[in-house]
């Protein structure tokens, strides 16, 4: 089976998924509550309930609901904000772009630096930075993001350091840039909750290459150390790190979601929160959904790219 074969089962599976995942987020959301009495209360008169789930199409069969809902998500019209009447990619399209922003920036910041810490405890293994890089990361892993983030307000934001600051105060439709400073602590949280995983991975995955034969020739043939760590094993070690690299990816677009409630930030998190209080189903669907997605394409990069940096694996699918 070629690589382009693989990718198109991925990409078939990973549909698939998302199909199935839609019927569990169709499902639970009708548990949220009557969406019509949160909008009018619960005094309200028979004939205006009737009225408004009529005007919503909450009328119609579980069945024809879902359908609908399914097809215009598909096509781009995930629908109308239940609270507002307005289109639901209006009333998130600023936050999600500012959610994966977030994304983005947490990545770029976390993934290198795991992919050191893990190198470097490997090259030094047993050694004391080894063991105080082992043991903070397990108590690192140990903490849940809002406890990271409470933490960090104390140290840097209030009663120690009062360095940065501790909600983020960006207006509707500002960049998340416009203000560097209030997005550290969020950075610096996410990140702390990714580095701990990928770096204990990689530390296994490079003490494994580093006590293979060719890693041994290269030190025979003279080649310095840091050399043989940062030019031969490295790139070999990745490998088989990066499915765990895409699932600490997949998990900020989760993790966004109670980092934006402790820090104010303007995202879907705050969204979600506003959507699930006031049963506003058609926004708490979709964001479930792109979170959904967002795993699901994150792991089809990481599939294909475990494939293209590893040459046994690219042997087998020719």
């Amino acid at each position: 089976m070629g690589i382009a074969k693989f990718v198109l089962k991925r990409v078939l599976l990973g549909v698939l998924t998302l199909v199935v995942v839609s019927i569990v987020v169709f499902a639970l959301t009708q548990a949220l509550g009557d969406p019509v009495e949160a909008i009018l209360g619960r005094e309200a008169q028979p004939a205006s309930v009737a009225a408004m789930r009529e005007e919503l199409g909450l009328n119609r069969a579980v069945i024809t609901q879902y359908s609908d809902w399914l097809s215009g998500l598909v096509t781009g019209d995930p629908g109308i904000s239940y609270t507002n009447g307005v289109p639901v990619l209006e009333v998130l399209g600023d936050r999600i772009w500012n959610s994966l922003f977030l994304m983005l920036v947490s990545a770029l910041v976390s993934i290198p630096i795991s992919i050191a810490i893990g190198t470097l405890t490997a090259a030094r293994r047993d050694t004391a930075f080894d063991s105080t890089s082992s043991a903070t990361s397990l108590v690192l892993a140990s903490m849940p993001e809002f406890v990271t983030g409470l933490l960090l307000i104390v140290l840097l934001a209030t009663n120690v350091w009062q360095v940065f600051p501790a909600v983020v105060r960006i207006r509707p439709g500002e960049a998340p840039w416009v203000d560097v400073g209030a997005l550290v602590l969020p950075v610096l949280t996410l990140t702390l909750g990714v580095v701990p995983y990928v770096s204990r991975v990689m530390r296994a995955s490079m003490i494994e290459v580093l006590e293979s034969d060719y890693i041994e020739m290269a030190r025979l043939k003279g080649l310095p150390e840091r050399t043989v760590v940062w030019r031969h094993a490295l790139p070999n070690a990745i490998g088989p790190t990066l499915q765990v690299i895409a699932i600490n990816i997949a998990y900020l677009a989760g993790g966004v979601i109670v980092v934006e409630n402790i820090f104010n930030y303007p995202g879907i998190g705050l969204a979600l929160r506003d959507a699930v209080t006031d049963v506003n189903v058609p926004v708490v669907q979709f964001i479930a959904m792109l979170i959904a997605a967002i795993y699901v394409v994150v792991n089809l990069l990481a599939d294909v790219g475990t494939i293209l940096v590893t040459p046994r694996l690219r042997t087998r699918l020719q």
